[in-house]
C-alpha cells in the first residue's frame, strides 16, 4: 500500500450509463417539485417556491406534528365542535372515543377535516394554538415559503405554502415510523367502518409509499406522492394540476429511469496515512460509512479525497481524519467521513521541541501527492 496522501488526494470519474434526451415537463400544473427524499435535492421543479394554497396537502404536515407530539394510543373524546366540519369527513360523532392512531387514519386516508379538528385540539388545546405548532415546525424545518391557520387546508388567509416546502414536510415526515406505516396504508377498518385511501397511486403505481391528494375550487388539485424502487425514494408534489395523476406518474417515471444510488467510499480499502510521533510511521484509514450518492444516469461524477499530509499522534480509531466527496458539474453531491481505522498512541519516548514538529511537517509537505483510482470500482 502506498504510504504518502496528500490534501485533494484523489479524482476519479465514474462509468455512467447513458439516457434518453427526452425530457419531462409538468405543463399542466401550476408548480410542481420532484426531489431525492434523504437529501431533499430537486430533480425537476417548475415554480417550486411559488406561495399558493395547498387544500387538504395541509394534513401531512398536521400528522407530522401529532406524530411527534402524541401517543398513538393515547384517547380522543369526540365533542361536538370537532363535528360537522365542512368538506370531507370520517363522520365522527359527539360522545365517541376514539384513539389517536384512528383519528390518524381518519385523516390521512378519508381526509377527515373532523379529524383535523380533533387532532388539533387534543395535541394543543385549540386550532390556533396547533398552527402555531405547524409554524414553529415549519420553522424548525427552515422552509420560507409556508404558513397555516388551520389544521385541515381549508382556505384561509395567510394559510399557504409551496410545492418544494410541501415535499420537504413529507421527506421529514417519512422518517418517522408511524407517519410512514399510516402513509402507506391503502384501507383500514375502525369500528366497523372500513376506509379506503383517497391516493390512486397506492393502487396503480409500482412502489407507490404514500401521498395525500388535496382539493378546493380556489387551490384546485393537489397532490403529495412518494415512491421507492431499489432503495431510491422520490417525493412529487403538484399544485393546481387538473392532470396531478398523470403528471406524477409521468415524473415520478422520469426520475427513476434517470437517476440511481451509488455507493461512493472505500470499501474494503485502507490508506496509510503519514503520522507524527507514534511508534510506526503511518495510520490506517478508510471510509467504513460509505455514502450513497444519487447519480444522474449519463452524466460524470466527479470523487475527491480530502485528507491531511500527515497527522500528530495519538489517533484513535474511528477519529474523523478527511473525507470523500462526490461532485457532479461542480455541485457538491455527497460527502463521507474518513475515519482512522487502528489506534496510534503517542511516543513517549518521542519528545519533539516546537522547531522539530515543524521541521518534520515540512518534510510532510514536500511528499508528492498518490492517486488512487481504483478506490472508486468497488
Amino acid at each position: 500500500m502506498k504510504r504518502a496522501v496528500s490534501c485533494l488526494l484523489c479524482l476519479a470519474a465514474l462509468a455512467a450509463v447513458p439516457v434518453p434526451a427526452q425530457a419531462v415537463s409538468a405543463d399542466s400544473a401550476r408548480s410542481a417539485v420532484l426531489i431525492h427524499a434523504d437529501t431533499g435535492r430537486a430533480l425537476y421543479e417548475k415554480n417550486a417556491d411559488e406561495r399558493s394554497l395547498i387544500a387538504s396537502t395541509t394534513k401531512i404536515m398536521t400528522a407530522l406534528v401529532v406524530v411527534e407530539n402524541c401517543g398513538l394510543d393515547e384517547p380522543v373524546y369526540i365533542e361536538r365542535e370537532y363535528t360537522g366540519i365542512e368538506g370531507s369527513s370520517m363522520y365522527l360523532e359527539p360522545g365517541q372515543t376514539r384513539t389517536v392512531r384512528d383519528l390518524l387514519y381518519g385523516l390521512m386516508l378519508a381526509s377527515g377535516n373532523d379529524a383535523a379538528v380533533a387532532l388539533a385540539c387534543h395535541t394543543a388545546g385549540s386550532v390556533e394554538a396547533f398552527a402555531d405548532m405547524m409554524n414553529e415546525r415549519a420553522a424548525e424545518l427552515g422552509l420560507g415559503n409556508s404558513s397555516f391557520k388551520n389544521p385541515h387546508g381549508l382556505d384561509a388567509e395567510g394559510h399557504y405554502s409551496s410545492a418544494r416546502d410541501l415535499a420537504l414536510i413529507t421527506s421529514e415526515a417519512l422518517e418517522n415510523e408511524d407517519f410512514a406505516e399510516i402513509f402507506a396504508t391503502k384501507s383500514v377498518t375502525i369500528d366497523g367502518q372500513t376506509y379506503v385511501n383517497h391516493n390512486r397511486l397506492l393502487f396503480s403505481y409500482d412502489g407507490c409509499i404514500g401521498g395525500k391528494p388535496g382539493y378546493t375550487i380556489a387551490a384546485g388539485r393537489t397532490l403529495v406522492s412518494a415512491a421507492e424502487r431499489d432503495g431510491l425514494t422520490l417525493i412529487c408534489v403538484t399544485l393546481s394540476d387538473p392532470d396531478d395523476w398523470n403528471t406524477h406518474t409521468r415524473l415520478l417515471d422520469w426520475g427513476f429511469e434517470n437517476y440511481r444510488l451509488k455507493s461512493i467510499g472505500l470499501p474494503e480499502r485502507e490508506i496509510d496515512v503519514p503520522l507524527i510521533s507514534s511508534f510506526t510511521d503511518t495510520v490506517k484509514a478508510g471510509c467504513p460509512e460509505p455514502a450513497e450518492v444519487l447519480v444522474e444516469r449519463g452524466a460524470g461524477c466527479t470523487c475527491l479525497i480530502e485528507l491531511p499530509p500527515f497527522v500528530y499522534a495519538p489517533v484513535t480509531a474511528g477519529d474523523v481524519l478527511g473525507k470523500i466527496n462526490v461532485y457532479s458539474g461542480g455541485e457538491l453531491l455527497a460527502s463521507a467521513p474518513i475515519k482512522a481505522l487502528e489506534n496510534a498512541p503517542l511516543d513517549g519516548r518521542i519528545e519533539l521541541s516546537t522547531w522539530e514538529r515543524f521541521r518534520l511537517a515540512l518534510g510532510r509537505l514536500a511528499l508528492p501527492g498518490i492517486y488512487y483510482p481504483a478506490f472508486l470500482e468497488s
